[in-house]
């Protein structure tokens, strides 16, 4: 009986959050009407999800052109040489940022599992100072990092769960 009521309260959960990665800002009257739910228990669910930390926050997907900026990924080869305490702690605190070029904005670091073994996506305002990302890694976790690939996004079909509201224009770029 109990197993049964866990696995309901995460069922529920599920689609509250499935909900919310659609549109956080969404009114929680209309979330609880598209799950099926009252108002209080989808409100329940949320500070839930927030106390468990399944919710690490909200943010709003923007168009990098009206930030004068542009999106990139850089992809990364590491070398054999593990990360010491001291660098394994600059890359979770945020302290990377300090090394990087003005108006660099990091949105992911991710590691990964394939030919690469790590990604990091930013916005920088041209290919010049995107370049030097790259650069200023380099000088900082150079000896942890045998390859880099930097690719710059042409144009984003989907972004955070979302449709492109501008995609009718991705026949520009194919």
């Amino acid at each position: 009986m109990v197993k049964k009521n866990v696995e309901a309260i995460w069922a529920d959960s599920k689609k509250v959050l499935n909900s919310l990665e659609q549109n956080a800002k969404e009114n929680i009257d209309v979330i609880a009407k598209k799950c099926g739910f009252s108002r209080q228990k989808v409100w329940r669910i949320i500070k839930y999800l927030e106390k468990e930390k399944l919710i690490w926050g909200y943010t709003a997907v923007a168009d990098e052109e009206g930030k004068d900026l542009k999106h990139y990924v850089l992809l990364m080869n590491r070398t054999m040489v593990p990360l010491d305490e001291k660098m394994q702690k600059e890359v979770i605190s945020k302290k990377l940022d300090w090394y990087l070029p003005d108006l660099v904005q990091i949105e992911d670091i991710i590691i990964t599992h394939g030919k690469y073994d790590a990604m990091i996506t930013f916005y920088a305002p041209n290919l010049i100072t995107a370049r030097k990302v790259i650069e200023s890694l380099s000088r900082r976790i150079g000896k942890y990092i045998q390859e880099y690939v930097l690719l710059e996004t042409l144009f984003p079909i989907r972004k955070h769960y979302l449709k492109n509201p501008e995609v009718k224009n991705l026949t520009t770029y194919i």
